[in-house]
């Protein structure tokens, strides 16, 4: 049996590729296992600093493998939570806090949980070919890995909720202009796109960089307040570190600093 994501490794950054093209990329029980070993492996790589996912073939995935939940979820809500819900959220969730950059190279058909780990994902670039879709509720359900509340938050509540109540699919372009990703690029020059994004942000700090996303995730949906605590205390966490004073210095001396990450 072939891998259903396939890893690849150079110059520091992790590509995921979601690899089983005759469904479409559907996410099954092992792509999520799958995932999560790789995002726990790469977390602990210092020598990978950065992680982009896409698809293999025509899709960059659409959706849950419901052929395979099915008969989970025919066992009751209790089954269907614990083995179906929890864990896709758990792997939404964990894409969404991951301390290294997490870049979504969509490079086809993103529909419901496709859709769903873009949205968690702290970066996405789409290629002309991609479309987006919330499925969901024409199989009589909600998103159940994160999209009610995330697609929401990025693009807003009547947008999300357009997308979600009705199923319809949208353009990359469309994606764009909602801001469900950065940006659109031509689909042959997708990778080579996520891969210069990526190396712009490994010029940075890897502390400050996991420093910011853990604000920004962690802060999010907290009020204000509470927000700014969390943004004090991600500042705290780098003052100590070499990079810090090496940023500063930089600044003061008019040169490029030169981050070791510590």
């Amino acid at each position: 049996m072939s891998e259903v994501v396939l890893c690849e490794i150079s110059d520091g950054i992790a590509v995921f590729t979601l690899n089983r093209p005759e469904k479409l990329n559907a996410i099954n029980f092992a792509v999520i296992d799958t995932m999560m070993a790789l995002l726990d492996t790469i977390e602990r790589d210092p020598e990978v600093n950065a992680v982009i996912v896409t698809g293999k073939g025509r899709a960059f995935s659409a959706g849950a493998d419901i052929s395979e939940f099915s008969s989970v979820v025919s066992q009751g809500t209790q089954t269907a939570l614990r083995d179906f819900v929890r864990r896709g959220q758990r792997l939404t969730a964990r894409l969404e806090s991951f301390a290294k950059p997490i870049i979504a190279a969509v490079n086809g058909l993103a529909f419901g949980g496709g859709c769903e780990i873009t949205e968690a994902m702290h970066l996405a670039i789409a290629s002309t070919e991609a479309r987006f879709a919330k499925p969901e509720i024409n199989l009589g359900f909600p998103p159940p890995f994160g999209g009610t509340q995330r697609l929401p938050r990025l693009v807003g509540r009547k947008r999300g909720l357009e997308m979600l109540l009705t199923g319809d699919s949208i353009s990359a372009e469309r994606a764009e202009a909602i801001g469900l990703v950065n940006r659109v690029v031509p689909h042959e020059a997708l990778l080579s796109e996520a891969k210069t994004l990526a190396r712009r942000i490994m010029e940075k700090s890897p502390l400050a960089v996991s420093a910011t996303i853990g604000a920004v995730s962690r802060g999010l949906n907290v009020p204000i307040d509470e927000g700014l605590a969390i943004e004090a205390a991600h500042f705290g966490m780098v003052v100590p570190s070499e990079d810090f004073h090496e940023g500063i210095l930089a600044f003061i001396e008019k040169r490029l600093p030169h981050f070791i990450g510590r």
